[in-house]
């Protein structure tokens, strides 16, 4: 699959910073892809930068308000359809890492794409470094959360922090925690 745009997703779950989504065409091989949740940050690191040399990509940033305003799903599809709008004069085969293609026709979709094909992989390393960095430049600016630590990914000391300072701006608001005697977990206004 020369010309297959490999889509995946970072920062589906987190309770804190955005939804990163990336799209890949690979122009050469890449040695040592994988899914990114599998490599060691060194490794991401590293491939990350040969992955921009050796591909045509797009980044997407959609950020906790967003996410709170129009859902986690909404802000998926957008990203994808936005991926595909920028990438479609390299590639007519677009395949996301998931089990939904969100309603969109050329969009195929396989559980677990981004263990399987080099572009998704690639994506997916995009996709994770970026948001990962993304959270390292901000945390500086909300010390008390230490967000270079954990990402805004839902860990003890992050919510031990939520309990303590309460949520900032890039928090989203609409995941709800046990853990704070919120009543309903994980609700967001979604399309879909």
């Amino acid at each position: 699959m020369k010309n297959l745009c490999g889509i995946d997703e970072a920062g589906r779950g987190p309770l804190a910073g955005p939804l990163v989504v990336a799209g890949v065409i690979l122009l050469e091989d890449i040695v040592g892809l994988n899914d990114s949740k599998v490599l060691s940050e060194k490794k991401r690191e590293k491939l990350f930068d040969e992955i921009k040399e050796k591909s045509k990509y797009h980044i997407v940033f959609s950020d906790a308000k967003l996410i709170d305003e129009k859902g986690i799903s909404f802000c998926l599809k957008s990203s994808i359809l936005e991926i595909i709008e920028n990438l479609k004069e390299f590639s007519n085969s677009f395949l996301m890492d998931g089990n939904t293609n969100f309603g969109i026709q050329i969009l195929q979709k396989e559980i677990k794409a981004d263990a399987k094909y080099a572009q998704v992989s690639a994506a997916s390393i995009l996709a994770k470094v970026s948001r990962d960095r993304f959270m390292d430049e901000i945390s500086p600016l909300y010390p008390k959360y230490d967000f270079h630590k954990h990402k805004g990914y839902g860990t003890k000391a992050h919510i031990e922090a939520i309990k303590e300072f309460g949520r900032s701006d890039i928090h989203r608001h609409t995941f709800k925690l046990k853990a704070l005697g919120e009543n309903e977990i994980g609700v967001q206004k979604s399309l879909f």
